[in-house]
């Protein structure tokens, strides 16, 4: 009875995986629930601060290291990659390197991830449940309290990089994660090793040194974080540190050596959208509130609203080329409805003013 009963879980266990590739997923993995070395680590870094005000990465407490504290009687995660590099966008370090240009990370220059994944994910657990009617479980990509990386890296999808990504011998990191808690007992995969090296590639490129360590950033220094994260203002010592960069930043993982084997995206809603691979920051500057949420309905920037937006381009115009059109663009805005955004602006001007 019991070798009939492992023999289905290990017959399901490859359906899933089947399926879920079919579902565009890159790949699939199963893992249990034990995570005691990510749970010690994770607790490290936020008594360290280095969540800033990130504050929903400590409330829960150890329902983000102990799944089955999140969601009863699970047993095991099926996490999934599914690859997100857009074809045909314009090289980052060519808009990087255009300070008048807006660089988007490329993870937000389709709809919304979030959608997309749990879309796939909901597909999935009805597949399986079509299977066997004994599942309970809950769907996640980035979403509630849930170590994603180190439950795909145990789960063999790659291994969790100096830049604390995690990263696919064979494909990069150029994906998004997503995960199904569960209660079936199904036989797990062995987890990814580690092929990081003496490779600091990561450390030495960030604008802002945010990898303070191998594996370990200060998100309060994260380009990522200072852009989406981060609600009030963005602290003067990182303002020129962040260019052009307005929404995320994909430094680390541009010069990472691993991403030449990165694969573009088959799944089109991560194509690129409205242009956003290669656009001017005046014309973003310019947008209305209404054209924003316009332009942006649909995608992961609509989430950090108008105010945010305007605050990160105006530091974009501070660190532009100086011409007639960024300073008439900032003076436009001199009076903006909102504190923040009139701060940056000022300091903007400030930038053009002092080095005419």
């Amino acid at each position: 009875m019991n070798n009939t009963l492992d023999n289905a879980l290990v017959q399901l266990a490859a359906d899933i995986k089947r399926w879920g590739q079919t579902l565009g997923f890159a790949e699939v993995g199963i893992t249990d629930t034990a995570l005691g070395t990510a749970e010690h680590e994770h607790q490290a870094w936020i008594e360290k601060g280095f969540h800033g005000e990130m504050h929903y990465m400590a409330k829960h407490g150890t329902k983000r290291t102990r799944p089955a504290e999140l969601v009863p009687n699970t047993q095991r995660v099926i996490s999934v990659r599914l690859d997100y590099k857009p074809p045909n966008a314009k090289d980052s370090w060519q808009v990087i390197h255009q300070p008048n240009q807006a660089f988007i990370s490329r993870y937000a220059l389709g709809r919304d991830y979030h959608k997309v994944v749990r879309q796939k994910l909901q597909q999935l657990c009805d597949q399986i449940q079509s299977a066997t009617q004994a599942m309970e479980y809950r769907v996640f990509t980035d979403s509630a309290p849930v170590l994603e990386v180190a439950l795909a890296e145990k789960a063999g999808l790659g291994w969790r990089g100096k830049h604390t990504l995690l990263i696919n011998k064979h494909h990069g990191s150029w994906f998004f994660l997503g995960e199904i808690y569960t209660n079936l007992p199904l036989p797990v995969d062995p987890p990814a090793t580690e092929h990081c090296g003496t490779c600091h590639a990561c450390l030495d490129i960030c604008p802002t040194n945010a990898i303070v360590a191998p594996y370990e950033v200060d998100a309060r220094r994260c380009i990522s974080y200072l852009t989406i994260e981060l609600k009030s203002a963005i602290p003067i010592e990182f303002r020129k540190s962040i260019g052009n960069r307005v929404y995320g930043c994909d430094d680390c993982q541009l010069i990472c050596p691993w991403n030449k084997f990165a694969e573009t995206t088959k799944e089109p809603d991560f194509q690129v959208r409205h242009g956003l691979d290669d656009i001017d920051l005046v014309t973003c500057f310019g947008w209305s509130e209404a054209e924003f949420q316009q332009k942006m309905a649909g995608s992961a920037i609509y989430r950090i609203g108008y105010q945010q937006w305007l605050r990160n381009i105006a530091v974009g115009l501070g660190n532009a080329a100086h011409s007639p059109e960024v300073i008439e663009a900032l003076q436009a805005r001199q009076a903006d409805d909102s504190e923040i955004v009139r701060e940056h602006v000022a300091w903007a001007l400030d930038q053009h003013l002092t080095n005419v």
